[in-house]
């Protein structure tokens, strides 16, 4: 297992170790102490799982807040898709930057996103997969702001355009960045 730093130093991407042979492979996706070694120092509380019946599915941009915010680890189990963390930590050196990383089953990495992102992915292949470790269970409380998916101040390359995207009613409505008051502070937590 090894650990490299993104754009965005907090955001990192996981390289598993995958262990094949005639009959196929074995990866361990989880060890406290493995993750422990590398720096990541989570209490994960929950699974999840997202499936994505079609391509150019986006789901975008979301967060709880504190003090249910969430890191996340994510991986794509099936497909391949583009996946996006957007920092909205107030005073960080990175606020309003975000790293997109193509995650596909081929290969054994995973995206650990801290608390104090946006997150958000588009499927790029039919039936694509997503599986999830997340720090703090679902909390609808914490869970009533977003991001704009597509808001052009945050200069993502989505790989798919607005008339095509395949969004939730309520991704739609999210505000613009320079709209969305202070949710984190400069440590992930309440600002």
């Amino acid at each position: 297992m090894r650990l490299e730093d993104t754009a965005i130093p907090d955001v990192k991407i996981v390289y598993l170790d995958a262990h094949a042979d005639p009959r196929g492979l074995f990866s361990e996706l989880w060890d406290a102490t493995k993750f422990e070694n590398i720096g990541i120092h989570e209490n994960w509380v929950l699974d999840g799982l997202s499936r994505q019946t079609r391509k150019g599915t986006v789901r975008a941009l979301h967060f709880q807040t504190p003090p249910r915010a969430q890191a996340k680890l994510v991986r794509v189990s099936r497909g391949q898709a583009l996946d996006v963390a957007v920092d909205l930590r107030q005073g960080s050196p990175s606020f309003g930057r975000h790293v997109a990383i193509d995650l596909n089953e081929a290969e054994w990495k995973l995206l650990y996103i801290p608390t104090g992102f946006a997150h958000g992915f588009c499927a790029l292949e039919d039936g694509t997969e997503l599986t999830y470790k997340l720090s703090a269970p679902y909390s609808p409380d914490c869970n009533h702001l977003g991001l704009l998916w597509n808001d052009p101040d945050l200069g993502i390359g989505w790989p798919v355009d607005e008339a095509s995207a395949i969004l939730a009613e309520r991704d739609k409505t999210f505000p613009r960045l320079k709209d969305l008051p202070p949710v984190f502070g400069r440590d992930g937590g309440a600002p």
